[in-house]
């Protein structure tokens, strides 16, 4: 066996008693120098003193070695004794990920004691030989094995060692794997989870049409039995329940029984719709559920924001919000017309007070502009010239369908020649002393300059889509009403109540007009009484059907494009119609909604669905009649709209790939019953 040999400041600390010795011969003839008899007795004992350093150095050498030995054994022995006892799982891998050695806590994972040479694989099939660590960062992931959850971390030791004597040189690593149990983590957050509490609030949409609805002595009846079912349905849940008015609720469940809520798509929506008294209208609930775990504080105010996104988007619907997605339910029936206009006129004069205090207005509608949006915008260059405020409308390119309008009003002289300006010059008109005014949507991503929003400081929004995920927060005045036809409607109504005497050209009254007819098909979809009270004010002040149509007229290409969409239509599941529209046309988008709303025709089609590829996109046009939401469809794409038309933009697919996802779509929501 190699001889043991003290090394580095060991070597010193023995011999140190003889170099102190050695180091005293100095005083010793200086004293010698000065006083030769005291010279002597130093000079004795400095003798007497390394002789016995020099025995001690000897004699004790070999017996300090011998314990040095012992300790480092016995160290050594603790050492391997703490890594075999150490109550984290832990082994040492090859490069290859073969065992060479494990302690006590990884055989029990395991149940095995001979493991070695057998590759890590085959016990754990998730650690693969690609995800052992390459360098010295720790590789950490998850995995399950024998049902507990477990950390692993792997960490790379590399080892180098010089030749000496017999023992030959080693370079090269180990992988040393550790692994930390976290199952009863995993059930303790999961249990927090599940405990966590759910703010809610339930509103009923239509509590006073209801009740005139029904006779006066069934009412309270009608009330009790709403009362009943939402209480019933919340009992089945462990939901606490408080009514906080008359058509309001405030609610509190866990979050594992809103989880089996969620998953039965809150059927309080469909069952409360069946409470018949004698009531002509079916009462229906919007809700509103807040989760954010962190602050329950935040949770209510989650839960507020989603109850405005519900009755935003029209109701019979329940709105999930956390921090990270905004989540719908419902929302099959249609938005019930509201037959007073007092809403209608508070907004005219809100907006009269806004216009008054500024010195410009813009007006700008969604990208792509058509005649909805155009008309609309005219309605709010009406309203503000009234008042002596200078008006732009901004749009960046004048398309096929709203261009005979456009030239109709470009083309009178009593209009300014700037009435009609792009998006850059929009952005240096804009300053404190403006304000822009939104119409025909609520999405900021859609808007004809999104650079506005961010400028502006006084901001309108007038819109008849419902609402979104993305919508337009900053504004002063909002006036969004998923019930109204049209953005023309809406602004048509505000006319009235603008100002006393406003004078409507002729020609903007037929671009009113317009858009209504656009937005209802003829009148034929989503129209109301106030539809045609807004149309009859229209007419009113001059609106002309012949003329308006006759400036609807396509030429011969776009109305064969229409005819090849509806021939080339594939009946998809037996209800869904998709076709492509030609893209060699002017307008394509435009043929592609109009021909979506020709395939709404054909018997059995429940929804209508066509695609045109226009400027690097492929656009959306859908269509639905009957109960289908198109809406809650084009959400999955990030587009938007009404329940029956609607539409989405998509980037980077091909024609082949947007089918075939949009197939996709309509097979995955009806099997999770998002829709019928």
């Amino acid at each position: 066996m190699k001889k043991v040999q003290a090394q580095g400041i060991l070597k010193y600390i023995g011999a140190l008693p003889l170099i102190m010795s050695l180091l005293l011969i100095i005083p010793t003839v200086v004293v010698w120098v000065i006083y030769p008899r005291a010279g002597y007795v130093m000079l004795f004992s400095t003798i007497i003193l390394f002789l016995a350093a020099l025995f001690v150095f000897v004699t004790s050498r070999r017996n300090i070695r011998r314990e040095l030995v012992n300790f480092a054994s016995d160290y050594g022995q603790v050492q391997k004794g703490l890594l075999k006892g150490l109550a984290v799982p832990y082994a040492l891998l090859d490069e290859d990920g073969h065992f060479v050695w494990s302690n006590t806590g990884f055989s029990a994972i395991i149940h095995k004691d001979r493991f070695y040479e057998s590759s890590i694989t085959s016990f754990f099939p998730e650690i693969t030989k690609d995800k052992l660590p390459k360098d010295n960062k720790v590789t950490s992931f998850d995995l399950t094995y024998e049902k507990r959850d477990y950390r692993v971390d792997m960490r790379l030791i590399p080892i180098k060692g010089e030749k000496k004597g017999a023992y030959p040189e080693f370079n090269g690593n180990l992988i040393a794997v550790f692994f930390f149990d976290e199952t009863d983590i995993h059930l303790y957050m999961r249990l927090n989870h599940e405990q966590a509490l759910v703010a809610g609030l339930i509103y009923i949409d239509n509590y006073d049409d209801a009740l005139e609805s029904v006779e006066d002595v069934r009412r309270s009846m009608l009330t009790a039995l709403i009362d009943r079912q939402i209480n019933k349905y919340l009992k089945e849940y462990n939901a606490i329940v408080k009514k906080t008015e008359k058509d309001k609720y405030f609610t509190v469940v866990k979050r594992v029984d809103f989880d089996r809520m969620k998953e039965n798509r809150f059927a309080i929506l469909d069952s409360v719709k069946n409470i018949s008294i004698g009531n002509q209208m079916s009462v229906t609930l919007s809700m509103g559920f807040g989760l954010e775990e962190e602050s329950f504080l935040t949770n209510s105010e989650y839960a507020r924001n989603a109850i405005d996104l519900a009755l935003g988007r029209g109701g019979d619907q329940a709105a999930v919000k956390s921090p990270e997605t905004i989540t719908y339910f419902g929302g099959r029936s249609q938005q019930v017309e509201k037959s007073t206009r007092v809403k209608a006129r508070v907004k005219a004069h809100a907006l009269r007070e806004i216009i008054e205090g500024k010195e410009r207005v813009l007006v700008m509608g969604h990208k792509k502009t058509d005649i909805d949006s155009f008309g609309a915008s005219l309605g709010i260059f009406r309203a503000a010239d009234s008042l002596g405020k200078k008006c732009n409308i901004v749009i960046n390119e004048v398309s096929s369908s709203i261009k005979p309008f456009v030239e109709t009003i470009t083309g009178d002289r009593e209009y300014s020649p700037d009435i009609i300006i792009s998006s850059d010059e929009a952005v240096q008109l804009c300053d404190d002393n403006a304000v822009v005014v939104v119409v025909d949507t609520n999405s900021p991503v859609y808007t004809e300059c999104p650079e506005l929003l961010s400028i502006a400081k006084t901001i309108v929004v007038l819109d008849h889509h419902r609402m979104g995920s993305e919508r337009i927060t900053n504004a002063t005045l909002s006036y969004i009403e998923s019930y109204a036809s049209s953005a023309c409607e809406m602004v048509s109504e505000i006319l009235q109540y603008f100002s006393d005497g406003i004078k409507i050209k002729a020609a903007e009254a037929d671009c009113l007009y317009a858009g209504i007819m656009i937005d209802t098909n003829n009148f034929m979809t989503k129209t109301g009484v106030r539809t045609f009270e807004a149309a009859a004010f229209l007419r009113r002040n001059g609106a002309n059907v012949t003329r308006v149509r006759k400036l609807f007229r396509n030429d011969i290409s776009e109305f064969k494009a229409r005819a090849e969409v509806v021939q080339n239509a594939e009946l998809y599941r037996g209800r869904y119609a998709i076709s492509v529209c030609p893209d060699d046309l002017e307008s394509p988008t435009v043929t592609g909604a109009q021909a979506a709303n020709e395939l709404l025709n054909i018997n059995q089609v429940m929804g209508a669905f066509v695609l045109t590829d226009c400027d690097g996109k492929i656009y959306i046009s859908a269509r639905s009649i009957d109960d289908l939401n198109v809406q809650i469809i084009m959400e999955k794409f990030g587009g938007g709209g009404h329940m029956n038309i609607a539409g989405a933009q998509l980037e980077g697919k091909s024609m082949d790939e947007a089918i075939s996802s949009l197939k996709e779509t309509l097979d995955a929501m009806e099997k999770e019953g998002e829709i019928k």
